[in-house]
């Protein structure tokens, strides 16, 4: 029998705690449905993965956090100390998850309290990850793997050779999600910590950020702010009521928002002076980046804030190519920062499977997100999603 997956409950991504501090104080009794979805096709079915992605979630349910782990979050000084001793007695409850096969397909749906389902997300997509690239030759895996990362480290080490720009090139660990193999993604991890600490900042996974003395990275997902879509605000505030509620969680911590749950361009309506000297930079998570980035620049020089002294958070599908070329576009502007995932984690020279966990409902209403991307839109209803693009102007994909 191998070795359960989950390694310790602090093995997620860091923004999945402050999210959840945010909404246990704000919204306890919010009641949620969350489901995985699989948006490319994977060598073999999904489903004949269904019994023993079963009895890791039994494992996942039995499990709590260690006093070292609770210990480690106290060092955080964003976290509060309600919330780590809310975490002290918090276990996953086994009832509010549901697994099995339809035709090929994997299903797992988490329904329940909030506060008791958002964590599921990380776990679970790791676990399928895992249990699904078990069945290729790891040895083959592995060696083609290394080879990569010898050939991502000469890179970065010719482009310390380019002629410097006014802010720093730096990139951090975004992939715990969609890797190859805990094991794997430790010795990544270490390896660029070890061999460019001048690029290497950090790692979205807070148990690693723990175990190798790495710093902890992230704020909020999209998840956060479509819950505010149900939280009895007008829908046309709920973008500025969720930033509102974040502001007054975290005082000054954190503050990198998120800028694409109904696009670009509503995301900056609501991003008026007061919210934009608050916050600290914005993440870029889908649509053309470029643009998207010099939209951002041109937001703050209308609202004459020195751009300097704000940063731009690339995190969607970049691998190092693609980080340095916005990089030489945006860094002698702007501070940047880099999340890379899968081509960190799971770039082994097999076809990675591009999985999500996504909040489908709020206080039994639909909610979704109105990605500027075709195809990372997210919701089932469509009735709510036509509304929600006429509330905000949204052009139909």
């Amino acid at each position: 029998m191998s070795q359960p997956i989950v390694r310790s409950l602090l093995e997620t991504d860091l923004y999945k705690f402050t999210m959840w501090q945010a909404l246990l104080h704000g919204h306890p009794n919010s009641h949620t449905e969350y489901e995985f979805v699989c948006r490319n096709t994977p060598a073999y079915p999904l489903a004949e993965l269904c019994e023993a992605v079963e009895r890791e979630l039994d494992h996942l349910c039995s499990m709590g956090f260690a006093e070292d782990e609770l210990n480690y979050l106290r060092s955080l000084r964003y976290m509060k100390s309600d919330f780590v001793d809310f975490l002290t007695v918090f276990r996953f409850q086994r009832k509010f998850i549901e697994v099995r096969a339809d035709g090929d397909a994997l299903v797992i749906h988490a329904r329940g309290p909030q506060v008791h389902v958002m964590g599921f997300e990380i776990y679970v997509l790791y676990i399928v990850n895992e249990l699904y690239f078990r069945r290729f030759d790891q040895a083959a895996a592995l060696a083609e793997g290394r080879a990569r990362l010898n050939a991502k480290l000469a890179a970065l080490r010719a482009f310390g050779d380019e002629p410097a720009h006014r802010n720093p090139f730096e990139f951090s660990d975004f992939g715990t999600r969609r890797r190859f193999s805990g094991a794997w993604h430790d010795e990544v991890v270490q390896k660029l910590a070890r061999e460019v600490p001048q690029y290497f900042k950090g790692t979205s996974n807070v148990y690693q950020a723990m175990k190798f003395n790495l710093v902890p990275i992230g704020t909020m997902a999209h998840e956060y702010m479509q819950s505010f879509q149900a939280f009895g605000v007008r829908l046309r505030d709920f973008q500025k009521a969720s930033l509102e509620a974040w502001v007054q969680e975290y005082r000054g911590d954190l503050g990198v928002a998120l800028t694409d749950v109904v696009g670009m361009d509503a995301f900056l309506d609501d991003f008026d002076l007061y919210f934009a000297k608050l916050f600290d930079g914005l993440r870029h998570d889908s649509g053309d980046p470029v643009v998207w980035g010099e939209k951002a620049l041109a937001h703050y020089a209308a609202l004459r804030i020195d751009a300097k002294t704000k940063r731009l958070v690339f995190s969607d599908g970049l691998n190092l190519e693609s980080a340095f070329g916005l990089y030489r576009h945006f860094a002698d502007r702007i501070m940047t920062g880099f999340g890379i995932g899968t081509h960190l984690t799971n770039d082994v020279g097999l076809t990675p499977l591009n999985i999500v966990m996504k909040l489908v409902c709020c206080n039994g209403q639909s909610v979704a997100k109105l990605s500027d991307s075709p195809g990372k839109t997210v919701c089932k209803d469509e009735t709510f999603l036509a509304y929600l693009r006429q509330v905000f102007h949204h052009p139909a994909a």
